[in-house]
């Protein structure tokens, strides 16, 4: 007994050994590639700002402040694109987090029957499986008609507000902000959806039972307990979300109407980064090539700082 005790422990012994092996190994391959991640993006965004550097020399900061944009006279600026990329960004958001998180809330919890949630979860996954452009020619022959009945009576009794508002160009159905901003919203609802979902499923059961054993009722569990506990995950599925908004370039276009000009009217045509440089890198040359690389280096500008105070709100709310 004796014997085969000693003999099973140094096979005890090594086996925890390779474990340990094991688990360094994975952890270097790990850290390995997160390093990775970040070298290829610091690269990528030293790439585009050395072939930005040139308008950088030329327009300086100006360049973000400025509406002029002639390629024949070198003039250059992108502050209406900025606009353009914000906004529309946020009118997404706006209609997206309430629809995604709301559904997210629908397809965790045992609301539903089983059959149905699994049709839902489909039909959800399967608005990112959708191409651009298909959206984008849904948004020229059903969006944009449809917001055109809309917009008029929109404009027809509050029209007082800026964002309802006649455009300059006196027509109302047309591409704009508005059908720009809603295709936004549906194309990153299944990005803001399934990450939620993953979150707010995460959710340690015991959360539950302890919130039901207190006498909450479902609503108040949802509010006070589950929603702060998966707050971090469906912060991080909005982010994933404004991101992909930003930098949506194909439907966008088709539907924005291209114009770069600032106006808060919501039906005025606009235009974004992404789109400008869709329209114009192809026939540009000189520095009209460098100021569209500095044009995409203020994108990538912009979706970092986002992640960064994202992140913030994050580590300030799990302070709390």
């Amino acid at each position: 007994m004796n014997t085969s005790a000693q003999s099973r422990q140094p096979e005890g012994k090594n086996r925890s050994e390779a474990d340990r092996t094991l688990d360094r190994s994975f952890i270097l391959v790990t850290r390995i590639f997160a390093f990775a991640v970040a070298v290829l993006l610091l690269w990528i965004g030293f790439q585009v700002g050395i072939q930005g550097l040139p308008a950088l020399k030329e327009f300086g900061l100006g360049f973000l402040g400025t509406t002029d944009w002639n390629p024949p006279r070198s003039q250059f600026g992108v502050l209406p694109q900025i606009y353009g990329t914000l906004a529309s960004s946020f009118i997404g958001l706006l209609i997206a987090v309430p629809i995604g998180i709301g559904t997210a809330l629908l397809l965790s919890e045992d609301i539903l029957p089983v059959p149905v949630k699994t049709v839902l979860v489909f039909l959800v996954e399967l608005l990112a499986a959708i191409p651009s452009v298909v959206y984008g020619l849904w948004g020229i022959f059903v969006l944009i008609p449809f917001l055109g009945t809309v917009g008029t009576w929109l404009n027809q009794y509050l029209g007082w507000l800026p964002i309802f508002s006649r455009p300059e160009s006196g027509a109302i159905g047309g591409p704009g902000l508005l059908p720009a901003g809603i295709i936004l919203a549906i194309m990153t609802l299944p990005i803001i959806t399934a990450i939620s979902r993953d979150a707010l499923a995460s959710v340690p059961r015991s959360l539950r039972e302890a919130a039901y054993g207190l006498g909450c009722t479902r609503w108040e569990t949802l509010l006070q307990v589950i929603i702060p506990a998966a707050f971090s995950g469906i912060v991080s599925a909005i982010m994933l979300g404004l991101g992909r908004a930003m930098g949506e370039t194909m439907a966008v276009t088709m539907l924005i109407g291209n114009s770069n000009r600032i106006s808060p009217s919501l039906f005025a045509p606009s235009n974004t980064i992404a789109s400008l440089l869709a329209n114009q890198f192809a026939e540009a040359g000189g520095l009209q090539i460098s100021a569209l690389m500095y044009a995409a280096f203020v994108l990538f500008l912009l979706t970092l700082i986002v992640n960064i105070l994202a992140e913030l709100i994050v580590l300030r709310v799990k302070r709390l």
